[in-house]
């Protein structure tokens, strides 16, 4: 009987986000293709210290159980199995639940999202992103951190930007015409018509599934925990809030905490909820984060034309 993926919560991930590919990077830049293969094969054996969306992915599957498996990561790679073992070893070693990959010998694997189901690519290479994202695909480019897991906190944290992440940039245009109060005028007279879907919607509908699941087993048994929360961070106030939560009625989704900034920076409460992983369309908005937790640039829309 064949493996229903379509049941599954997916997410698809590029060994340069799940792992610190650096020195091998710079082996493949410096030195070539041959060379990068022959330094793989010699170190296939030593394990791949985590990288960017290690804490993230870790925690996501530990939300499977041996009754219940409803998380799948797949790992995408461009490159060929024989280079990409080490990266199944150190998979193995950390004891992840990843059984499924794709190598693609140096093309660009996100045309197999379909193939898998899934709801977000993530990726270390922004070449690949940017593509994935021109034509349509859920992506993000993870961002270098200084960020430090911490193993004894069991929750999984989501922080996400509004405009150009969940819903489309229709509203952003306007903003970025340079009229603050031209857009505070259109987004109150649109304040109840839910904007349209941004790249990200997908896989946000689908982690508050996830949450939703989590939040009955509490209803069932008081003395669990739920463990996903949720955040959005956006520069939009008052009066252009009133849209966001239309937004989120439509979709019927609950968020944990949100945080209508009006120009403050987004570290300032991100600091405070402590993000696993932060989406941003913006790269200044990421860059004010991505040292200190988890971050990952989309390059939809108008800000990144």
């Amino acid at each position: 009987m064949p493996f229903d993926i379509e049941s599954k919560f997916v997410i698809a991930v590029a060994s340069s986000a799940l792992f610190d590919l650096t020195e091998s990077d710079r082996v493949f830049k410096d030195n070539g293709e041959e060379a990068y293969r022959t330094y793989q094969r010699e170190k296939e054996n030593d394990i791949l210290s985590p990288g960017v969306a290690f804490p993230l992915i870790k925690r996501l599957l530990k939300i499977n159980t041996p009754e219940d498996q409803l998380v799948e990561v797949i790992l995408l790679s461009r490159n060929d199995p024989d280079t990409g073992l080490r990266v199944l070893k150190s998979i193995e070693h950390y004891e992840l639940g990843i059984s499924r990959a794709a190598f693609v010998t140096g093309n660009n694997p996100f045309k197999y999202m379909d193939s898998f189901n899934a709801s977000l690519f993530l990726s270390g290479n922004p070449k690949d992103v940017k593509e994935a994202v021109e034509h349509g695909y859920p992506a993000g480019c993870i961002y270098p951190s200084d960020y430090v897991d911490d193993n004894e906190d069991n929750e999984i944290r989501l922080a996400f930007d509004f405009d150009g992440i969940i819903a489309d940039d229709s509203a952003e245009s306007i903003f970025q015409s340079g009229a603050l109060e031209n857009f505070h005028f259109h987004e109150k007279e649109l304040a109840s018509q839910p904007l349209p879907a941004g790249p990200l919607m997908r896989f946000f509908t689908e982690i508050s599934k996830l949450q939703q699941r989590e939040i009955q087993k509490n209803h069932s048994n008081p003395e669990y925990k739920s463990r996903i929360r949720l955040a959005i961070a956006t520069a939009r106030n008052a009066p252009a809030h009133e849209r966001v939560i239309t937004t989120l009625r439509k979709l019927d989704i609950r968020v944990d905490e949100a945080f209508f900034l009006g120009g403050i920076e987004k570290i300032r409460v991100l600091s405070v909820f402590r993000p696993h992983i932060f989406f941003d369309d913006q790269v200044g908005h990421i860059e004010g984060v991505a040292r200190t937790f988890p971050s990952v640039h989309v390059p939809f829309g108008v800000v990144n034309k």
